[in-house]
């Protein structure tokens, strides 16, 4: 396109030609000019393209290609040393060694080295562990570290997928109307029988007691427990009888019901046994783990008192330990100590028989808001509670030494009370903080942090109180571990924490062996200065073995000749029978059985050949159960060892 010049301007005065003249040569100047301008442009442009193409080459030319010569010997060396680059932290269980010399680093940032005469990595290195096992790989490129993870260099947990799931609106219980009393309780507790919600009721304290099936609305017509004067601040199941609950009420007395079989058909206005002994509100309960009929209650009478739930006698009472409100109580797993937490941020553990203070921290936690202790299966303690900025935190404290903390997490930076609840068969604590939308989970295991958050569960509604279920009561075949009851305001919400597996067979290394109904001990023995351990039942009597969906015999089989009849149904029932493996009868061998009673009274005429080859089938069948059984132990073991050797036990 061609350039728009301006008309040249030619001064008045002069002779037509020369003006003609002086325009002509005007424009051909200005012409030539914008026709030079576009090619020192052009030229520029080229210039410059052709420079940084120079710069490319050069710099491809001056590159030094990578020497890929491998060491054949890998084999890790035999010191526990490490030789680590500055982004590598010194661990005394790896050993990193030098196995491929790719390139060398810049002499100005050369990696960092543990001491004098060991070379430094470089190129391409190795760390590995003291199994001589690869965890890790890494590429020095030019001082950049490139780091690429094997399996063992993350915390391997079973747990670490475990997520949390609210139930469908029709499987909540509606319409119930939670209590307002200001109290930092649970106000929920569940059993594998029933579930029990503090509710509102005028002119004295009440708790409504459903059974575990029960979905839906909530009648105001059902009957309530109603026994006491004043609000109920604390109800607890008994460990050893799933019909038996404690509730404390602002009335200061303790009352135990027996919840029949079903649920309450009319009000229950009249307890088993009242205790009698403090002389304010009572707010905590806490049933002894394996004595029989042992209860403590904590009022804000700042006492601590022991009883014997089967006579109603005060067997201890501990008045002089505690000089101010008492927060949380928690027995150790045999029984024989317990832990406090009080209004002076102190955590004490006791001996409530002799009624002395073994362990006491003060100012576990520095700040001013109520916090909570538990004890660990291990002996360890658990505690919540708030920092000096009002910050909520989570400790773990080693009742040997309780002067520093094993470890502290900040959680952050609410001003509810966090709720502990201790799962001790998988080692899982969740916590529940009043007036959040989120129950979180951590793991807690004896390698530093000691405490390893795991996940949360978000919801859309704060949480009034919430409910642990007892290990006992979960649904084995969908693999939940855990499961709790929400408070709404109207409203509560079953969560379920479930572990994702592909196996529709029994899950033992998610279901230890746990705490069942029968006492280790009777309240005399405790009383005597017996412990014991909790009775331990297996969780394996609660997995429903699933239908088998495939190869399944609908009818009688056609009988086969003696030589081939064999191979076929054995070829047919054991795909059927790997997927039925604990020790119930198939549905084919049911079939068979009931094709064969069903011929006998009928009368229809039978060879004896028939039933000697009919018989030798069932005889196969039983044999092929017991077989897969056998390797369903045998793979369980082997599952067990993995997992031992995947968390660094072995």
């Amino acid at each position: 396109m061609e350039p728009v010049i301006p008309a040249p301007v030619i001064p008045k005065g002069l002779s037509l030609t020369y003006r003609a003249f002086l325009y002509k040569i005007s424009y051909e100047g200005l012409r030539n000019a914008y026709s030079v301008g576009s090619f020192v442009v052009i030229c520029l442009f080229v210039a410059v393209v052709l420079l940084m193409l120079c710069n490319f080459l050069i710099d491809i030319s001056c590159r030094k290609k990578p020497d890929r010569k491998r060491v054949t010997n890998a084999a890790p060396p035999k010191r526990s040393q490490i030789v680590y680059s500055s982004m590598l932290p010194p661990r005394e269980d790896f050993v990193l060694m030098d196995t491929d010399v790719a390139m060398k680093p810049n002499d100005t940032q050369k990696p960092r080295q543990l001491e004098e005469g060991i070379p430094a990595p470089q190129g391409k290195c190795a760390l590995w562990d003291r199994a001589d096992s690869l965890l890790l790989r890494l590429r020095l490129d030019r001082c950049t570290v490139v780091m690429s993870f094997r399996r063992g260099v993350v915390r391997q947990s079973k747990f670490r997928h475990v997520f949390a799931q609210a139930w469908k609106a029709e499987q909540c219980l509606d319409d119930i109307r939670v209590t307002r009393v200001t109290w930092d309780g649970q106000l929920c507790v569940a059993n594998p029988k029933f579930v029990a919600v503090i509710t509102e009721a005028g002119g004295g304290g009440a708790f409504l007691v459903v059974p575990l099936t029960k979905t839906g609305r909530v009648d105001q017509s059902t009957p309530t427990v109603c026994g006491h004067a004043g609000p109920v601040l604390d109800i607890q199941w008994c460990p050893h009888d799933d019909n038996i609950i404690a509730s404390a009420s602002e009335d200061c007395t303790v009352k135990i019901w027996h919840i029949p079989d079903g649920g309450l058909t009319a009000p229950m206005t009249e307890a088993t046994v009242t205790l009698e002994g403090h002389s304010k509100r009572v707010g905590i309960l806490a049933w002894h783990p394996t004595a029989l009929n042992i209860l403590l209650t904590a009022g804000c009478d700042n006492v601590l008192c022991i009883w014997d739930v089967g006579t109603g006698e005060l067997v201890y009472e501990l008045s002089d330990v505690h000089p101010d409100q008492i927060y949380s109580v928690s027995w150790n797993r045999e029984g024989s100590v317990i832990c406090t937490t009080c209004k002076d941020k102190a955590l004490r553990v006791i001996d409530p028989r002799r009624g002395t203070v073994l362990k006491v921290r003060e100012k576990a936690h520095e700040g001013a808001r109520p916090m909570r202790g538990v004890f660990l299966s291990d002996g360890k303690i658990l505690t919540t509670g708030f920092s000096r900025m009002s910050e909520r935190q989570l400790a773990l404290w080693d009742t040997k030494d309780v002067s520093e903390p094993m470890a502290v997490q900040e959680i952050d930076a609410s001003n509810g009370v966090l709720l502990p609840f201790y799962d001790p068969d998988t080692s899982m604590v969740y916590l529940c903080g009043k007036g959040d939308c989120t129950i979180r989970y951590f793991e807690v295991t004896n390698e530093s942090p000691y405490v390893h958050f795991l996940s949360l569960y978000s919801g859309k509604e704060p949480q009034r109180g919430a409910g642990f279920l007892s290990k006992r009561g979960v649904d084995v075949n969908k693999c939940e571990i855990a499961r709790f009851y929400k408070l709404h305001d109207r409203k509560v919400e079953p969560i379920s924490m479930t572990v994702p597996r592909k196996s529709d067979l029994f899950q033992g290394d998610l279901y230890p062996d746990t705490a069942g109904l029968e006492p280790a001990l009777l309240a005399e023995d405790w009383i005597a200065g017996q412990d014991a351990p909790p009775i331990l039942v297996s969780m394996s009597g609660a997995y429903n073995i699933p239908a088998s969906k495939y190869n399944t015999l609908r009818g009688r089989p056609k009988l086969l000749p003696q030589s081939n009849s064999a191979t076929c149904i054995s070829s047919n029932t054991t795909t059927a029978l790997s997927t039925n493996t604990a020790g119930r009868q198939t549905e084919s061998e049911r079939t068979l059985q009931g094709q064969s009673r069903k011929d006998l009274e009928g009368g229809t005429e039978r060879t004896r050949k028939e039933d000697k080859q009919l018989a030798d089938i069932l005889t196969e069948i039983r044999a092929l159960r017991a077989l897969v059984l056998a390797q369903g132990h045998r793979i369980d073991a082997l599952e067990r060892q993995l997992a031992r050797i995947d968390d660094g036990d072995v």
